[in-house]
């Protein structure tokens, strides 16, 4: 049997480090799930993961958990066979093949029906390893969320964030819901500028330093309001962690814990999971697990089966409902989820990690990579147009 222990490892990641409030998660037993430490100490500069070169990124996003802290989660006990199905056409799997080798992608996996259609690997990368998620881990997050109204340790998306995290009372949050920070439309203030050394998700580094344990809590509670509670959206990592750190408190253990029962086993991973930790030793809700790239297609295969359980029946299509409008037509988000024109939706993180879900196509498209930039817009657009060309083939 392997245990969760105490994690209290310095974690200077910028845009995904973060840490919580309360001692209820630092000591906790559970089959299956283990702490982690790098075997090798790294400096706080070594960490800046925005500031890694293109040969550094390939090197570690497929090894995170030899630079920061975590939590490692056996793969299920009945791994998801995923069967081959009919391969696509000969010009549209030249074109995949040309989008893994021009865009960076370390795997792109294609379900469709739950039989794998396309699978293909670049930088060194190949089935078995891991690779980080980024932003992708905020759908994790969120289908955790949606677990833990089901299991009834959350009564309502309409109570107030302060009842779980009450050191934010007296702050922007006092009336804001769990809906609206599942939506990121709180009216708290966010600057989520990757380039800008003063921007709030850049400065989670300085909390943490300063605060430790209580830093996001810190953070967070020092923003000021922007527009009232539910009338604005603005993508803030900040406000997942503290949806992450809501439903730890709630459930009583960290993200990862909670996962091995309510995503790894019934989707049936293939892989272990690693989930990087912060002080408190919980997840960082807003970013930061790291999977096989079958794994990622496989969780949203069980996205795209309805949960099979583990949340109420209708959970997904209120989580990928589009609430609010991003800025593009056809775009808008939902509870932790992107959504996409003709009712497609998906999970989205830096330097090129998504799952696509094409709900009419019963299609799947996992991608993992390592982009030149954090957002590479044009790759993201190729990205998207691969999409709809495997959505007109099937």
């Amino acid at each position: 049997m392997r245990k969760v222990l105490s994690v209290f490892g310095a974690l200077a990641l910028t845009g995904c480090m973060t840490a919580g409030t309360g001692d209820a998660l630092m000591t906790l037993e559970r089959e299956g799930v283990a702490a982690t430490q790098p075997a090798t100490p790294r400096s706080p500069e070594e960490l800046q993961v925005l500031f890694w070169n293109e040969a550094q990124r390939s090197a570690r996003f497929r090894d995170m958990e030899d630079w920061f802290a975590g939590l490692d989660v056996e793969a299920a006990p009945t791994p998801r066979t995923l069967p081959r199905g009919t391969a696509f056409s000969a010009p549209l799997k030249t074109r995949l093949d040309t989008l893994v080798a021009e865009t960076g992608a370390a795997g792109l996996m294609v379900l469709q029906d739950g039989r794998i259609r396309y699978e293909n690997y670049g930088l060194g990368f190949g089935p078995e390893g891991r690779w980080t998620s980024f932003s992708v881990a905020k759908s994790f997050t969120s289908t955790l969320l949606g677990a833990a109204l089901e299991d009834g340790f959350i009564t309502s998306l309409d109570e107030k964030v302060t009842r779980y995290i009450p050191g934010l009372r007296g702050s922007a949050y006092d009336d804001v819901t769990i809906r609206q920070l599942a939506t990121m439309s709180s009216g708290v203030a966010w600057n989520e500028d990757y380039t800008d050394p003063a921007s709030d998700v850049a400065r989670m580094t300085e909390f943490q330093e300063r605060y430790g344990k209580e830093a996001i809590v810190a953070q967070m509670r020092s923003l000021p309001r922007e527009a009232p509670a539910g009338s604005k959206w603005v993508y803030k990592t900040g406000e997942t962690n503290l949806l992450g750190l809501l439903v730890e408190e709630a459930v009583g253990m960290p993200l990862a814990a909670y996962a091995k029962d309510k995503i790894v086993d019934p989707a049936g991973f293939a892989g272990d999971l690693f989930w990087m930790t912060d002080p408190r030793g919980g997840n960082i809700g807003g970013c930061c697990l790291s999977i096989r790239l079958s794994d990622y297609a496989r969780f949203g295969q069980f996205v795209l089966e309805g949960g099979k359980g583990v949340v109420s029946p209708d959970w997904f299509a209120e989580a990928t409902a589009p609430r609010y409008d991003v800025g593009a037509p056809g775009f808008g988000y939902g509870y932790q989820w992107w959504t996409y024109p003709g009712g497609n939706f998906g999970a989205q993180g830096i330097f090129g990690q998504s799952i696509t879900i094409l709900p009419q196509q019963r299609m799947v498209i996992a991608l993992v990579g390592n982009w030149p930039t954090a957002t590479s817009r044009d790759h993201r657009n190729r990205m998207l147009e691969a999409a709809a060309l495997l959505a007109a083939e099937s």
